[in-house]
């Protein structure tokens, strides 16, 4: 005998509307934990040769001496060094590990790769929140694009500030979207504390609460607006905190140098020589260049560019903050920074790796699977590669191959040439005056010039050193696109570009060549001094 079922229950009118997917199952903290070993152990082990490599550039002629200031002399504002507007939140990041284990160019390196592995982690979750909706499991794509790619790869190691900048943008935007809203504040304030510009971050989250609180919407099917949360304006001014923070570390640099900037030197380079109109023209293509099509990327983008009529899921609210966080990212970044690396879009790349991963699962799936690994082998090659343009040492292994080379120089300056007063151009002059860099075991008396041009040489005068050494600083090799003569014209006329000192060049001054080293098109040379030259006439 067939058993009656039960009535269907009535619905209430526009019930079906308000029904909400269920609520997704958080992760634990111990699935967190396995997820960060996870993209934290074998990226560890691949850095493992490069542990105690010396400090390049930056981190030898800023972050680490003002570190190092923080360490020794509990000075926030460097005194070893030029101080400049960054905030300390990355030394002081350093200095908890120095006080633990003891300073070190190792411990250096560790600190920053757990942070870097922490970005990783964060890269996922915030993947894992806007690829809801997607087919299959397109969150662990970001992942492995991010740790493939050459300037993640050699930033994690670095002490610099983007990568943590970086670190915390993710994070930052993982708990918003997650309406976490007071651990996105502290996300915001260990934020401006690593990189100022990454203000902009918060006060768009403010930016788009305050909008929220004015405009609330309707429920679907409903004839009132949805009930306010209690003091909505609370939550959008949660996010002057992390200003404000950035506001105080303003005042006390300004106190301690009588400059905003820390010195002026750094806000005519970083605000007044980049804002020139070609300079700005040229930054905005580099950037464009840099994230959508450089390092096999153009694939991604190509997909993303395709599948963008099917991406329904990039109008979210999740997805709309996002776009929000990497435009305004990627305008400030294209405005400020004299120097325009790479690296400081290092934020916004996870943003684009998301994207892309999402539009790929639009695609059929060999397609999808062919994509991904076809750019992982591209960002893989890059980190080898030498494009034939210049760029930034620090984007790939070619930073590896300038340290060696300083190291390399160093050594043999210090056994063989004992005493002799060097002239070099800044940063090395650092590494050469003070052994705490392990380029040296004793310092060295240096005599500093900004570059190694033959004006710059000339001017120094003969008697104040015995040995000049030179060295690559810029990109340029011969069959490359600064041998052209109109891109070189260009360079000079916007870019004070002049090329370094020749050995032809250091001969009329005096100085002939004692030693060389050359590593995949960088070289460095030690020039020791034979005579007095008289004065260079024009």
């Amino acid at each position: 005998m067939a058993q009656k079922r039960a009535p269907m229950p009535k619905l209430a009118p526009f019930a079906l509307a308000n029904i909400r997917p269920p609520t997704p199952t958080p992760l634990h903290a111990l699935q967190l934990l396995i997820f960060l070993l996870l993209f934290g152990l074998p990226y560890f082990a691949v850095h493992t040769p490069l542990l105690g490599l010396p400090y390049f550039w930056d981190e030898l002629g800023q972050f680490i001496p003002t570190a190092l200031d923080l360490l020794r002399n509990g000075s926030w504002v460097a005194h070893s060094t030029l101080p400049n507007i960054h905030p300390p939140g990355v030394e002081l990041y350093l200095v908890l590990w120095y006080k633990l284990f003891g300073y070190s160019i190792v411990i250096t390196r560790v600190a920053m790769l757990v942070l870097a592995a922490f970005g990783a982690l964060g890269t996922f979750l915030l993947a894992v929140e806007l690829c809801r909706g997607a087919r299959g499991a397109p969150a662990f794509y970001p992942v492995v694009l991010l740790l493939a790619s050459p300037l993640f790869f050699m930033q994690s190691m670095m002490a610099q500030l983007d990568m943590p900048a970086m670190v915390f943008t993710v994070w930052a935007l993982y708990f918003f979207v997650k309406q976490s809203f007071i651990a996105s504040t502290i996300a915001c304030v260990a934020l401006v504390l690593s990189k100022e510009t990454g203000v902009v971050v918060p006060l768009i989250f403010l930016t788009v609460l305050a909008n929220r609180a004015r405009h609330p919407k309707k429920v679907p099917g409903s004839l009132s607006p949805t009930p306010k949360p209690t003091n909505p304006w609370k939550r959008a001014a949660l996010f002057l905190i992390a200003p404000a923070v950035l506001g105080a570390w303003l005042l006390v640099l300004h106190n301690a140098t009588g400059h905003w900037t820390g010195n002026a030197d750094f806000a005519r380079y970083n605000i007044s020589y980049s804002l020139h109109p070609v300079r700005i023209g040229l930054t905005i293509i580099r950037r464009f260049f840099y994230i959508f099509i450089a390092e096999f990327r153009w694939i991604g983008s190509l997909a993303l560019l395709m599948a963008m009529p099917r991406l329904s899921l990039l109008l979210t609210r999740a997805w709309r903050v996002t776009l929000y966080v990497f435009l305004m990212n990627l305008l400030l970044m294209s405005l400020l920074g004299g120097a325009a690396l790479e690296r400081y879009v290092l934020p916004i790349l996870p943003i684009f790796y998301i994207a892309v991963s999402v539009a790929l699962t639009t695609y059929p799936r060999w397609l999808e699977v062919l994509a991904t690994v076809a750019m992982v082998a591209g960002l893989i090659f890059s980190v080898f590669w030498n494009p034939p343009y210049p760029f930034p040492f620090e984007n790939n292994l070619a930073m590896v191959d300038f340290v060696r080379l300083q190291e390399e120089a160093a050594h043999y300056t210090e056994r063989n040439l004992p005493g002799s007063r060097v002239a070099t151009a800044w940063p090395y002059t650092a590494g050469l005056s003070r052994p705490d860099y392990r380029f040296v075991e004793r310092p060295m008396e240096v005599v500093e010039t900004n570059d190694l041009h033959l004006s710059s040489i000339a001017a120094i005068p003969p008697q104040s050193f015995d040995v000049l050494i030179t060295y690559t600083r810029t990109w340029a090799p011969p069959d490359g696109v600064v041998s052209n003569s109109l891109v070189r014209r260009f360079l000079t006329k916007f870019y004070d570009y002049a090329p370094d000192i020749t050995e032809a060049e250091c001969a009329r001054l005096g100085l002939q060549p004692l030693m060389s080293w050359s590593r995949r098109g960088q070289a460095i040379t030690i020039f020791g001094r034979t005579y007095i030259p008289p004065p260079l006439t024009k």
